[in-house]
């Protein structure tokens, strides 16, 4: 039996953003659901983090979720079970009020998909997985219950693993260890939005980007076969977030003009200036990028790019996260660093969500 795996799809994400309700609506339209219908895949699994918002859920991406992804998989016959995660629960101590359930319970206590903010073995085609929801103080007693009681195999939940990659290059030094889900072959997770693997656990990875951590980093989505375990990678080819190089001392203006600008259209650009000897040649290249509907761009300009390699060197430039964590780590401070962090990187991509929608 054929599984599709997928995971953290954070509907409603960045301020319920339409740009990104729309970018994400591409990846379905052209990529998941054709693949779900041609290779007749009739399971499908979420790892956790199906909306974006803790506290409330807009009408339209309340709309957009039902129509346009838990009834289209019904109406295709797919049996879908959803794993509950951090984003989709209220309170951070309990999964028992969650976002899932209020959507999709009906009044006589039955829901569609199959939800489980409880710990729970579920057999698909004669194999046992263990379902782990996001764990909390409430349900970290019957967790670890289920965990040492199951004869299953294989586990899919929503963990913080510690030494995993949340993003590329910012290792989690918090949650569990590895060695809690050492008694299983495989365990896939949601959660981190880096997709890597060490040893018998694998982080799926989110399937768009949703954030420049995302950029040039593989997004997509999963199909799990349970009769030889095989793990097979379906890649998202859309893109939300573009980097251009400009240096016109390279370039002619009738390249700049004659670029494919189609391609950027409903996405985030960053163009960093290299070289800028012809202003009017890069106000045309601006024009023509805000021709196709550019969502925003920035402009990065006087960085020395002559000794040190481009990419680099952009990166530690808008770096702002890694920026502020090394100044709390030389905080002379009794409070908990980790905590103070976790609180700087909430705020700033607050920030970055309302300069987005604004």
């Amino acid at each position: 039996m054929k599984i599709a795996l997928i995971t953290d799809t954070h509907w409603g994400a960045r301020n319920d953003n339409i740009a990104f309700s729309n970018y994400f609506s591409k990846f379905y339209d052209n990529i998941f659901f054709p693949h779900l219908e041609k290779y007749n895949i009739k399971a499908c699994i979420h790892l956790g983090d199906v909306v974006d918002r803790r506290k409330y859920i807009n009408f339209k991406t309340a709309n957009d979720l039902r129509e346009n992804f838990v009834e289209r998989l019904w109406k295709m016959g797919v049996d879908t079970h959803v794993i509950i995660g951090n984003h989709d629960i209220f309170y951070k101590n309990t999964n028992d009020i969650n976002s899932m359930e209020e959507l999709f319970t009906s009044s006589d206590g039955q829901y569609e998909p199959w939800i489980y903010a409880s710990p729970r073995e579920v057999e698909f085609d004669g194999t046992k997985i263990m379902m782990m929801p996001w764990i909390t103080s409430d349900n970290y007693s019957d967790c670890v219950s289920a965990i040492k009681n199951t004869k299953a195999q294989i586990m899919m939940g929503h963990l913080e693993i510690s030494g995993f990659e949340m993003h590329r290059g910012q290792i989690c030094d918090t949650g569990f260890t590895a060695e809690m889900f050492s008694k299983f072959d495989l365990v896939y997770s949601g959660h981190f939005h880096h997709k890597s693997t060490q040893g018998s656990i694998t982080y799926l990875g989110n399937p768009y980007e949703i954030t420049w951590s995302d950029y040039q980093d593989a997004r997509g989505f999963h199909i799990f076969d349970t009769k030889t375990r095989e793990l097979q990678f379906i890649q998202n080819p859309y893109n939300m977030f573009h980097k251009i190089y400009y240096d016109d001392t390279k370039e002619t203006f009738e390249k700049i003009k004659e670029r494919d600008y189609e391609k950027y259209a409903g996405s985030i650009v960053k163009i960093i200036v290299v070289q800028k000897q012809n202003p009017y040649w890069f106000d045309t290249m601006l024009d023509e990028l805000y021709k196709v509907d550019i969502v925003d761009i920035s402009v990065i300009e006087n960085i020395d790019l002559e000794f040190e390699d481009d990419d680099t060197v952009v990166d530690e430039a808008e770096d702002t996260l890694t920026i502020l964590s090394n100044y709390i780590d030389t905080l002379n401070i009794q409070k908990d660093k980790k905590e103070l962090d976790t609180l700087i990187r909430t705020l700033y991509n607050e920030a970055i969500d309302y300069q987005i929608s604004a």
